[in-house]
């Protein structure tokens, strides 16, 4: 047996004695081990903050969009966004199963992966759609899924866009449902986007008391008011600390920020209560910041880094989409 590291270190091809994840470059043939599994790559889910910087860059054309993400991809071997370090999620089809494997999946299983492709070895041999609203591309191309990768069946009654948005930040609103306490008081900052959306929806049905909607763009806020999820919504610029610090009034007992720039920490720091908490879920947060940010201003707010997996998160977040029809009709809007 030719048996892989269970964490696929042995795809590193440099620097040397790192895990894939912070890895440069990583080796996507292929050919797999028999702890590994092949799969046929449809669709990619690019991280918010990441397709937006490739984006900007490429002046919105989708054309240089294609051949920014074709260029990381292969110079690094997995679409690792240099400037913004995060990666996506991908769905494709099963190709091979590697016989070392416990696992009930089979080749023509179609699934989404729930680890980031940042450290998912990708080989791509072309992109032959690219979404900018949904932030996706449709590629032909190949993956490797290691021992410990997990990964969801895609489900038969949701379309194969809408589910891999969603799963797409799954991590999210799983968090919200498990941080949010009846009778709490919820800013959720960038409120208006897909995962803004659904964690809105989850605060309230956790029981908060007050959920406040913050998000710079009135188109954003239009689909947040359609939900109706939110208690107040407040158009602004989450980067204006201050601003958001007035606009926001009484401090907040869990602030959720979602914001796909940089340069929303001390907002969200300014509004939560100094016992309060925070949830970074954006891959744009610089961690530095929100530090020394809550230290120049005399908060001991509790922050927490926004990691992507709970346990039944993907469960929880399509069952959302089943659950309200008016948060399935954005997501049909935003990603059909």
């Amino acid at each position: 047996m030719t048996m892989g590291c269970p964490y696929g270190t042995h795809r590193v091809l440099e620097p040397a004695g790192v895990l894939p994840q912070p890895a440069w470059r990583l080796n996507s043939d292929p050919a797999i081990y028999d702890n590994e599994i092949l799969i046929d790559v449809e669709r990619l889910n690019i991280d918010s903050a990441s397709f937006r910087q490739i984006s900007d860059e490429a002046g919105g054309d989708p054309g240089r969009i294609a051949e920014a993400i074709m260029t990381i991809v292969r110079e690094r071997g997995k679409m690792h966004n240099p400037v913004t370090g995060s990666g996506g999620m991908l769905i494709g089809t099963v190709r091979q199963v590697g016989p070392a494997l416990t696992t009930d999946l089979r080749p023509g299983d179609r699934i989404a992966t729930l680890v980031s492709l940042s450290l998912t070895p990708l080989r791509l041999e072309a992109v032959r759609r690219v979404l900018p609203e949904a932030d996706q591309v449709e590629v032909t191309g190949t993956a490797i899924l290691f021992e410990t990768g997990i990964y969801a069946r895609l489900p038969s009654d949701i379309p194969d866009n809408l589910a891999l948005a969603a799963l797409d930040v799954c991590g999210a609103p799983a968090q919200t449902a498990r941080l949010v306490k009846p009778g709490q008081r919820v800013l959720i900052l960038g409120g208006g986007g897909k995962s803004g959306l659904l964690c809105s929806y989850a605060a309230r049905r956790a029981g908060a008391a007050e959920v406040i909607c913050f998000d710079y763009s009135e188109e954003s806020l239009a689909r947040a008011r359609r939900l109706g999820a939110a208690h107040r919504y407040i158009q602004g610029d989450a980067r204006d600390a201050l601003g958001v610090m007035r606009a926001v009034g009484e401090k907040v007992d869990l602030t959720l920020s979602l914001v796909n720039l940089p340069g929303a920490e001390l907002g969200a720091i300014l509004a939560t209560k100094p016992t309060g908490m925070i949830y970074f879920f954006s891959m744009a947060t610089s961690f530095t910041a929100a530090a020394l940010g809550a230290e120049g201003v005399g908060s001991q707010v509790e922050m927490l880094i926004g990691n992507g997996y709970y346990p039944g998160h993907a469960d929880l977040t399509l069952d959302l989409l089943r659950e309200s029809s008016v948060l399935r009709e954005l997501f049909e809007e935003l990603y059909a």
